[in-house]
C-alpha cells in the first residue's frame, strides 16, 4: 500500500466557498470554526503541507459579540519600529471603526505562521454588512 497525496494541480478548482453569518455569534468561537475551513481540516483528502480549505466569506463582522471581559479588556497593540512607537487599541475602538479586521485577526492568529498560512489567510472574506461582492459564488 502506498500513502495518497493529492495533486495540487486540481485544487483551486474543488474549492468550495462558504456563506457565515457572524450574527450574535462569538467572535473566538467563530473564529476556530473559520479557521478549520480555511486549512482544510473538514476536508477527508487533508494533507498537511498543501493548502487544502475552502473560501470563507463572512457577513454581518458588525453584530458579532465578545463575551466575558474581553470586551472591556482586549488590546491589540503593534509597533511601528519607531523609538516609543508601540500604539495599543482597545477592542471596541477596534470593532466600532473596522468590525472586519478584530475577526480577521481572530481568525489570523489560529492559522499557521508560515507562507502556508498567508495563504490560507487570503481565502477569507469579511464584510461589515450583509452585502458582499461573492453572490456569484454559490
Amino acid at each position: 500500500m502506498s500513502t495518497y497525496f493529492p495533486s495540487g494541480k486540481d485544487l483551486a478548482g474543488s474549492r468550495k466557498w462558504y456563506v457565515v453569518d457572524a450574527a450574535g455569534q462569538t467572535v473566538g468561537h467563530l473564529a476556530s470554526e473559520i479557521a478549520s475551513i480555511l486549512t482544510g481540516k473538514r476536508n477527508p483528502r487533508w494533507t498537511p503541507f498543501l493548502d487544502m480549505g475552502d473560501y470563507v466569506v463572512v457577513i454581518n463582522a458588525r453584530q458579532a459579540v465578545f463575551t466575558g471581559s474581553k470586551a472591556e479588556q482586549k488590546v491589540y497593540r503593534h509597533h511601528t519600529r519607531y523609538p516609543g512607537g508601540l500604539r495599543e487599541v482597545s477592542v471596541i475602538e477596534m470593532f466600532q471603526k473596522h468590525p472586519e479586521r478584530v475577526i480577521e485577526q481572530a481568525v489570523r492568529g489560529m492559522l499557521p505562521k508560515n507562507k502556508l498560512g498567508k495563504a490560507m489567510a487570503r481565502k477569507l472574506k469579511v464584510y461589515a454588512a450583509a452585502e458582499h461582492r461573492h453572490v456569484a459564488q454559490r
